[in-house]
């Protein structure tokens, strides 16, 4: 055996759980290991679901601590996961080389009282709250996530892998036939941004990268 194989993660979130494929190449072509639905709440429920619109119904100090007990939970759930991946993975002579992760349209967002104020920012939010989560958690573990606009997906992933997007999305759903149901397009789009992960240059690049969001 040569270099060890390399896998990467792909996620799409929701408020409160995410999409979570593991997508490796063999021979130059991507193969799904794995599949799962990972909760990022201890609670389900749409309380801590959407902490925004939770804390919006409290005073600012308790808002923002609420927020932050959210966000923690979430970055102690997304890290158990990642690494847990990590860990199998590694036992099976697989390195994990990053995560893709789908994005929304990615606007920075305003300080709490300002996202509490407006009804779409509380929306924006709370999807925020938990993919930042994964962000943090892979960085936690020396991973870089690659970011990737949900809207530009398809788009990219088609010039990046040389398919026509239709032929794409049909290849993508090809590759979720072993594993059964559930395979929405949450599955698929996390496989795209997986795939596209796997693809990114590794080295100078990513340092590069890393520097910039470090600022």
């Amino acid at each position: 055996m040569g270099h060890s194989k390399q896998a990467t993660l792909g996620f799409r979130v929701h408020s409160g759980w995410t999409a979570l494929v593991t997508v490796c190449l063999e021979k130059g072509a991507p193969v799904v290991l794995a599949r799962e639905r990972v909760y990022l709440v201890e609670t389900f429920t749409y309380e801590f679901r959407q902490p925004y619109h939770t804390a919006e119904k409290m005073l600012l100090g308790q808002a923002r601590e609420f927020i932050e007990r959210v966000r923690d939970e979430a970055r102690r759930l997304a890290h158990r996961a990642i690494h847990g991946l990590q860990s199998d993975l590694q036992k099976q002579g697989i390195a994990l080389k990053g995560c893709g992760l789908v994005l929304a349209s990615g606007r920075p967002l305003p300080e709490l009282e300002k996202i509490l104020a407006s009804h779409a920012l509380i929306h924006t939010a709370d999807a925020e709250l938990f993919r930042e989560a994964i962000v943090h958690s892979g960085a936690r573990l020396g991973l870089r996530t690659e970011g990737i606009k949900e809207r530009e997906l398809l788009e990219r992933a088609g010039r990046v892998l040389h398919v026509q997007p239709a032929g794409l999305m049909r290849r993508v759903t090809e590759l979720g036939r072993p594993l059964g149901s559930p395979w929405s397009q949450d599955e698929k789009f996390a496989t795209l941004a997986a795939w596209l992960a796997l693809t990114a240059p590794s080295t100078r690049e990513s340092k590069l990268r890393s520097d910039s969001s470090a600022a």
